[in-house]
């Protein structure tokens, strides 16, 4: 058995195209999912009892759920209900959706891990339950829990690999159409598999410069 890898290489526009809708899913989720997370990390922590309960609801939710299934309901399953949407809407909702209940729990963690003689001496400075949050708990517990941050953001930009199932044009899907064209498949799964391990290690780096540098000022 031979191999012919510069046959899938020759694909490089599709791959690279594939590689960009990876990253732009991932980046966009991140954002987004960060911020529902630190929202329903404070709701889950000091929200109103019902604003808890619904959290805590999503939460478990998303948690105890497969990611495709929740991928697939989005996009199969809500049109039923007369909700249309577009494969790369139906993809950032369900990653930001997933992110999101993870990065709760993970920054809810950090944030009970704040000493209380820490948030009595902020309140003693007359500072506003906002600024005590902003400014006093949220950067130390972030940075807390960093690494476990940065490991669930990997996961989701991995999982993005489903999305190609309802035909986002990442890059499982490109090298699904590259071994459909040429019947390459080991070479282009070879590929697709080392482009993901490349992005998963310089992303691990990239978020572990970058977050001690712009999230809790070291």
């Amino acid at each position: 058995m031979t191999f012919d890898f510069w046959a899938v290489l020759a694909e490089w526009p599709l791959l690279l195209q594939g590689l960009a809708w990876t990253l732009g899913l991932t980046v966009i989720a991140t954002v987004v999912g960060m911020a529902v997370g630190i929202g329903g990390a404070w709701a889950r922590a000091w929200g109103p009892a019902p604003l808890r309960w619904a959290v805590g609801v999503y939460v478990e939710l998303i948690r105890n759920t497969p990611f495709i299934v929740q991928l697939f309901f989005i996009f199969f399953g809500l049109p039923a209900a007369g909700v249309m949407l577009t494969p790369i809407t139906a993809s950032l909702i369900a990653m930001v959706l997933n992110l999101g209940a993870y990065a709760t729990e993970i920054i809810r963690a950090g944030l009970q891990a704040t000493p209380r003689g820490q948030m009595e001496a902020a309140v003693s400075l007359a500072l506003s339950p906002a600024q005590v949050f902003w400014r006093v708990v949220l950067p130390p517990a972030l940075k807390k829990v960093w690494p476990a941050m940065v490991s669930q953001i990997i996961i989701v930009m991995l999982g993005s690999a489903v999305c190609g199932q309802i035909s986002v044009e990442e890059l499982s899907y490109a090298a699904n159409l590259i071994q459909s064209r040429n019947f390459r498949a080991f070479e282009a799964y070879i590929i697709a598999t080392l482009a993901y391990l490349a992005l998963a290690i310089l992303a691990r780096r990239l978020f572990n410069w970058a977050g001690p540098r712009f999230l809790f000022g070291k």
